[in-house]
């Protein structure tokens, strides 16, 4: 069927039922590539490789920005605000960390969130199991350049996510459908 002109719903009925087929305005917003254009992906990888030495300068940052939600909660008693900013400030590094070129902080990243994510009192967590994965975090970071980083954080990371999720299995006892779900397998492959 070739596709239509206009801009207006079109409804095809038949015995049973009608077909609705909405306009599409997506049309006007696109725009042909021309011989001349480059390849989208291309141009964003350069982009990519143009930033990349203010990478280190901003993944430093992010982690400024981890302590200091750290600090924060060290300094009060823990609440939902305080974890929430301490999650908003290690998502923000789980995300960014492979883009940046720091892929081995990512797992220690993704455990902290972990067990924000799924701990039903947050204020229950315990301060030091929340400072060593910051400290792992920003160790990771500092100790970016190293040649045998990959095995340590390696080590590291698991050591850390075994310890989460023996803390999670205690906090979601009373649950045990929650907990079937937080430890089922990945649906994908690595997650």
């Amino acid at each position: 069927m070739p596709p239509r002109k206009d801009d207006t719903a079109s409804v095809a009925t038949y015995a049973d039922h009608e077909v609705i087929t909405p306009p599409n305005t997506l049309r006007k917003a696109a725009v042909a590539a021309g011989v001349d254009d480059s390849d989208p992906v291309a141009r964003a990888e350069a982009a990519l490789k143009e930033l990349a030495g203010e990478f280190p300068a901003w993944m430093h940052s992010e982690c400024e920005r981890l302590e200091a939600a750290r600090l924060d909660l060290q300094q009060q008693p823990a609440t939902q605000k305080t974890m929430d900013e301490l999650f908003r400030a290690v998502h923000d590094i789980k995300g960014e960390a492979a883009t940046f070129g720091y892929p081995a902080v990512v797992a220690a990243a993704e455990s902290l969130c972990r067990l924000i994510e799924h701990t039903p009192d947050v204020t229950r967590i315990p301060l030091a199991l929340v400072d060593q994965h910051v400290d792992a975090v920003r160790a990771i970071v500092r100790e970016h350049a190293r040649t045998d980083l990959g095995p340590i954080a390696l080590a590291l990371t698991r050591r850390l996510r075994e310890v989460t999720d023996e803390f999670l299995r205690r906090e979601n006892s009373d649950r045990p459908d929650y907990l079937e779900s937080i430890f089922a397998p990945a649906l994908a492959p690595g997650g």
